[in-house]
């Protein structure tokens, strides 16, 4: 099984950028098409500046995620993606401040988000492989 991974790494990694970008692009255009629903959540969690940090979701989870499916500047957007990844389970997930069902749920995200940052830094070391827009 790892010799065939091996030898369709190119279609392994697409395969990884397209499904480590699936639920950012969901959830950016969730944000794009509720603009003012998704800031009055921002506003909800403490998030600095809602308005902004709504914009500023919108252009990573959407913007970024098209970038990094298609497969431009994939190192650099990739490692800006899990430094936003992480930066918004430490802001909007803070589990350690919750009790009873409202912190089991924010645990999982937290720690979702953490995986996808995992996810993420690999993409940033390994790169976009052949099937790319800009190498």
């Amino acid at each position: 099984m790892a010799h065939a991974l091996a030898a369709n790494a190119d279609l392994v990694i697409l395969l990884a950028r397209i499904l480590l970008m699936a639920l950012f692009l969901i959830t950016g255009w969730e944000k794009l098409t509720d603009f003012a629903g998704t800031t009055e959540y921002m506003a909800s969690t403490g998030a600095p500046a809602p308005a902004l940090s709504t914009a500023v979701a919108i252009v990573m989870e959407f913007g970024v995620g098209i970038a990094l499916v298609l497969g431009v500047f994939t190192r650099p957007l990739a490692l800006l993606m899990a430094l936003f990844t992480l930066g918004t389970a430490l802001i909007g997930h803070r589990y350690w401040r919750l009790q009873g069902p409202e912190r089991h749920a924010n645990l999982l995200n937290f720690y979702k988000n953490a995986s996808i940052t995992g996810g993420l830094l690999l993409l940033a070391i390994t790169g976009p492989g052949r099937y790319a827009l800009w190498h």
